[in-house]
């Protein structure tokens, strides 16, 4: 697979999985428990924010991988 074919996959991976993590962060953020505490809404917001790269982090070295 050719680098400019992984890159086009990867971008529509990547939209797919900020598409995701955020409909899921928003689902989270509205449950009572969390909703009612000011801390840990700052801290899941903050987990949430950093959380998405780390799935990403494989997707974007793939993509960046040199041709063999």
């Amino acid at each position: 697979m050719t680098i400019r074919t992984r890159k086009l996959l990867g971008t529509i991976a990547l939209l797919m999985l900020v598409v995701f993590w955020s409909l899921m962060g928003m689902t989270v953020a509205q449950t009572p428990w969390l909703a009612n505490s000011g801390l840990l809404q700052a801290v899941f917001y903050v987990v949430a924010g950093i959380g998405w790269v780390l799935p990403a982090m494989p997707i974007v070295s793939w993509m960046s991988r040199p041709d063999s």
